[in-house]
């Protein structure tokens, strides 16, 4: 039997059910991340402070920021997202004067039905905010919240309710003003998130989320499932190595993935989550120190 180093010591805790956590982003995302948020908090607050500055580097649908904004665990978060698209979103919401209040307004007031949903997601926007609502149509009407090229628009859906089966307009709108509410402590890059780490790496009160396209094993999800999805992995390590402050990664689980963390000298601990379909499934974290998951 292959002897298991110290620092790859697993538990496998109680699965998160992410019914229980608070829903925050607009978008429906692969490879989101709700049912982590527990595991942050418990993280963060483990931390010897709260840290001066929270990043996300391949924020996506940005749960795991949002969260440490709304409940307060940084000072400040800074999301970073190369997607033109999902940057769209962000840059309209976060950074636009009154642009959370404009796209809420678009999404109450949009009559969805099959037609004008492939009109508008076959069209080419002009503006940030044109693309941030084409962005929310496609995502919520699309197979798996999926933007990359190739994915299909729901016909069946939820109970045969097709494109309608995840339009929540209410829901949205008041997700996007809530955001709008604590946009003082985000920030929103559209951009590489390597060139953030960088920037940061020497700031020892700073903690990173790091949960990049799942393409580092020989699945390789993310190829279909994100326009960006090659990044060097080996990279990232190497630059999280070198970081001062805290980290906390996560992963498919994958022999390529236990290699670079044996490599680093990383922890990992195999999580398990439940998904909305009442799957369990599992994902590997990543970190200096895990000691604090129970």
């Amino acid at each position: 039997m292959e002897q298991i180093s110290f620092w790859e010591v697993e538990v496998s805790p109680k699965a998160v059910n992410v019914a229980s956590v608070p829903q925050r982003s607009p978008f429906r995302y692969p490879g989101g991340k709700t049912w982590l948020v527990p595991r942050v908090r418990q993280w963060l607050g483990n931390l010897p402070s709260k840290p001066k500055k929270f990043i996300e580097p391949f924020a996506g649908g940005a749960i795991t920021g949002l969260t440490v904004a709304f409940e307060n665990l940084a000072n400040s978060i800074v999301l970073v997202e190369k997607d033109e698209q999902v940057a769209a979103v962000w840059q309209t919401i976060i950074n636009t004067d009154n642009g959370a209040e404009w796209l809420a307004n678009k999404i109450i007031n949009f009559n969805l039905t099959p037609e004008s949903a492939k009109l508008l997601i076959s069209s080419q926007p002009n503006s940030t905010k044109g693309l941030a609502l084409k962005t929310i149509i496609q995502n919520r009407v699309s197979h798996g919240g999926i933007l990359a090229d190739g994915a299909g628009i729901l016909k069946n859906g939820e109970k045969g309710k097709g494109i309608l089966s995840r339009w929540y307009p209410a829901t949205l709108k008041r997700r996007i003003l809530d955001i709008s509410k604590v946009k003082k402590s985000l920030k929103f890059i559209q951009g590489d998130g390597f060139q953030l780490i960088k920037k940061n790496i020497n700031s020892p009160n700073i903690a990173f989320f790091i949960d990049p396209p799942y393409t580092a094993s020989k699945k390789k999800a993310g190829s279909r499932l994100y326009k960006y999805h090659q990044i060097d992995h080996e990279k990232l390590f190497e630059l999280m190595a070198k970081a001062k402050g805290d980290f906390l990664m996560t992963y498919d689980d994958a022999d390529e993935v236990r290699a670079l963390a044996l490599k680093y000298r990383f922890e990992t601990r195999l999580i398990a989550m439940t998904n909305t379909h009442n799957t369990t499934m599992m994902e590997l974290l990543i970190g200096r120190d895990l000691s604090w998951v129970d």
